[in-house]
């Protein structure tokens, strides 16, 4: 993440996870945070060479529709996130150039 106030307005003001944990070496020092939302956890990192840029997360949820009921009615003004329901995808964009890729999986088949 390259802006801690903008990260937090986008995973924890419109994508709904909490802070879990945060840590930096000493005053004026690059943030490490653990995110979370329900069963997934997201590391954010300031320091330099830590990621790529313009990376790609799979998340599965159990309801893509009600996830994207939820963005919609959060109002966030950077991003009005579209539904293809026979997709039960929501790509996303984060402020940094990430891409997250909430998706609902298919029932494992009987055998």
């Amino acid at each position: 993440m390259f802006d801690v106030d903008k990260a937090r307005e986008f995973y924890v003001g419109f994508l709904g996870f909490q802070v879990t944990w945060e840590h930096r070496f000493g005053d004026n020092f690059p943030l490490y945070m653990e995110i979370a939302r329900g069963g997934c956890i997201i590391h954010l990192s300031e320091h330099h060479g830590d990621c790529t840029p313009v990376s790609a997360l799979r998340i599965p949820v159990s309801d893509t529709a009600a996830l994207h009921a939820e963005l919609k009615g959060s109002d966030y003004r950077f991003l009005k996130p579209g539904y293809d329901s026979s997709e039960k995808e929501i790509c996303l964009t984060d402020p940094f150039g990430n891409r997250l890729i909430f998706f609902q999986p298919e029932a494992p088949a009987s055998l």
